[in-house]
């Protein structure tokens, strides 16, 4: 019997523990980065405007006329999913004209299709974003057919 009580029985080489530090993922790695208000947003209207969420959903988020918009292009579900495929974001980015303000854009994919989804935000006296308008654009793909990147 081995007089080592560090080495377990039946161990022969010379090294003992190792300190080995532990392997930490990516996501660990990084630190937690919250989404940006238009991404938000992003994901917000997508939700409604694909009939995921009623439009309702909205009313504390928007202003102005933006309610009405959603309001009137959220029955039809111009969103909606296309053969069973649900709508994803893919790339939402946004610019900041001026204090307070976020002019955004979002391209949503759905099948074959690809939409283009404009909206403003503005910031109020409280801090909180709002939306303040929205647009809806984009054409059909087709396979083998260059599209709009």
């Amino acid at each position: 019997m081995s007089t080592d009580r560090t080495r377990p029985a039946g161990r022969r080489d010379q090294g003992g523990p190792r300190s080995v530090p532990p392997q930490r993922s990516r996501r660990q790695q990084q630190p937690h980065r919250p989404q940006r208000p238009h991404q938000w947003f992003a994901e917000r209207l997508l939700a409604v405007l694909s009939g995921q969420r009623p439009v309702h959903w909205m009313l504390g988020h928007t202003i102005g006329e933006a309610y009405d918009q959603l309001a009137e292009l959220a029955p039809s579900t111009p969103l909606g999913s296309t053969r069973g495929s649900r709508p994803v974001l893919r790339h939402c980015r946004g610019a900041q004209p001026a204090t307070g303000v976020v002019e955004a854009f979002a391209s949503i994919a759905a099948g074959d299709r690809v939409r283009a989804m404009a909206f403003r935000l503005e910031q109020g006296p409280d801090q909180r974003w709002r939306c303040a308008a929205v647009e809806l654009g984009g054409e059909r793909l087709t396979a083998g057919a260059p599209g709009p990147r």
